[in-house]
């Protein structure tokens, strides 16, 4: 079984009860933005029965990089599985037609949250624009507010986090290229149990309060049955609470492991649909996964579909190194902490009475894979595949830096807005109506299949509102959420 890519919450007392258990089944009654408050002004007790150790949730490539980028050919050809360079991905979404009218992100600041980060990012984004022919962000920044990064080493860890920092900067950069970038790395102890959300929550509490960008992009979840009690969830969203007041829009994808997702400990699968936190979060946009068909000039040849590997053996073997199956599918489903907010009250035929996530889709599938530059010590520098919601989440981000551009000021939680743009049949949103998020796997003996959600007309808990075509969805996201 493939290890958690996401969040795992280790539980430092020796029995847990359930998050079922420990809320009498019932979800707590936040119907949304306005009662999304804080369950305590303390960031973390010093009690809590649950810390939170960070894995990254990029899905790198099990082979040496390239000299070169590939093309969709090679891939084809090679790997049995298709990939896509950044122009293709620019025509997929028909960014073109937005830069020919200026909507660059010019002026915008995407805020690039990653445990870690890179040692050489700087170089890698250079050596990214250069190969595929985009200009340079007006600027890269890198700060660490939650306390200093320790010297790079090419661990296991540390690699993951390097891969993931690269594919968050350079594709939301490659979405809004001339927005800035800020990156903001935090440190985690190593030591079982006692890393990882609250640097997070320390930093992203500096960057809003400080207001330094204008869209949060984070790539990383846990899995809301994994704490302990609700209350040990709720005393790490203040940033959210913050951000939300301050017009900062924060996204989060949804996982990668269909509705399959782990236990505190991160070793076993829960056997019943589950979803991750913040994703889940009504102050949140959770960004799920699609899988992009295009042809060697970024048009497509098939509508978009869920993103589902799971039981594709080529993107398994190359990927998770075995023939699977395995679960490699974006996540979507029903929180166990939210009720349904307001803004959902028209998807409620598909979401009951919880929050449902996804939200909205980007590209993520690994038969799809897009290509990234990486330079960090531990493999050859050159041009490898990634792929994973952690690709669409920066992509989302450098979306609504354009729609920031063209609205003049950050729209802050866009949720409502996407919704509404529902309502309105919004020609910016393409519906998603094909494929599923359900994931096989073996355990403890056995092969389990978890049934998830299948994509239909409008609304679903597998692609959310569906996907976006940039030209009319930027305009009118920044009227909509202006």
């Amino acid at each position: 079984m493939r290890r958690r890519r996401l969040l795992a919450v280790v539980a430092a007392a020796a029995t847990v009860a359930s998050l079922g258990a420990a809320t009498g089944g019932t979800p707590l009654a936040l119907a949304g933005p306005a009662a999304a408050k804080p369950a305590a002004a303390k960031l973390v007790a010093a009690s809590a029965s649950a810390a939170v150790a960070v894995r990254p949730g990029v899905i790198p490539l099990k082979a040496t990089p390239l000299s070169a980028p590939p093309t969709t050919a090679q891939c084809e050809a090679q790997l049995k599985i298709a990939c896509y360079q950044p122009f293709q991905l620019r025509q997929a979404y028909g960014l073109p037609k937005l830069y020919a009218k200026g909507i660059d992100g010019a002026g915008q600041t995407i805020m690039i949250v990653d445990p870690f980060g890179s040692p050489t990012i700087g170089q890698d984004l250079a050596t990214f624009d250069r190969s595929f022919h985009i200009p340079a962000p007006p600027s890269l920044k890198i700060i660490q507010p939650a306390g200093k990064v320790p010297p790079y080493q090419p661990t296991g860890t540390r690699i993951n986090w390097a891969f993931e920092t690269t594919l968050d900067v350079e594709y939301s950069h490659m979405v809004a290229p001339d927005a800035n970038i800020l990156l903001v790395e935090t440190p985690i102890s190593e030591t079982e149990g006692t890393g990882g959300f609250p640097q997070i929550v320390k930093a992203e509490e500096f960057v809003i309060q400080h207001h330094l960008g204008d869209v949060i992009s984070q790539s990383f979840g846990a899995t809301e049955q994994s704490f302990a009690t609700a209350q040990a969830l709720l005393r790490l969203r203040t940033p959210y609470v913050q951000a939300a007041a301050a017009g900062i829009t924060v996204l989060a994808s949804t996982g990668d492991d269909g509705v399959a997702n782990v236990h505190r400990f991160g070793n076993d699968f829960f056997l019943h649909p589950t979803i991750n936190w913040p994703d889940s979060d009504p102050l949140v946009t959770a960004v799920g996964g699609t899988q992009l068909h295009l042809n060697a000039a970024g048009k497509r040849t098939d509508p978009d579909n869920v993103w589902n590997d799971t039981f594709n053996v080529n993107a398994q073997k190359i990927f998770e190194g075995n023939p699977g199956p395995n679960p490699l599918a974006t996540g979507g489903g029903k929180s166990a902490i939210f009720l349904r907010p307001s803004y959902q009250a028209g998807v409620a035929g598909a979401t009951g009475n919880r929050r449902g996530v996804p939200d909205i889709s980007m590209s993520a599938a690994c038969d799809g894979s897009v290509i990234i530059h990486v330079g960090f010590k531990g493999l050859p520098a050159g041009f490898t595949e990634v792929c994973g919601t952690s690709e669409a989440a920066p992509l989302f981000a450098g979306i609504v830096a354009l729609a920031d551009q063209a609205a003049g000021h950050p729209l802050g939680v866009i949720n409502p807005a996407l919704y509404v743009m529902l309502a309105h049949h919004n020609s910016g949103l393409v519906d998603v109506k094909e494929g599923n998020n359900t994931v096989s796997f073996s355990q403890g003996g056995k092969e389990h299949t978890i049934t998830g959600f299948a994509a239909g007309p409008g609304y679903d808990l597998a692609s959310g509102v569906g996907t976006i075509f940039a030209p009319d969805f930027v305009p009118a996201l920044a009227r909509t959420a202006g």
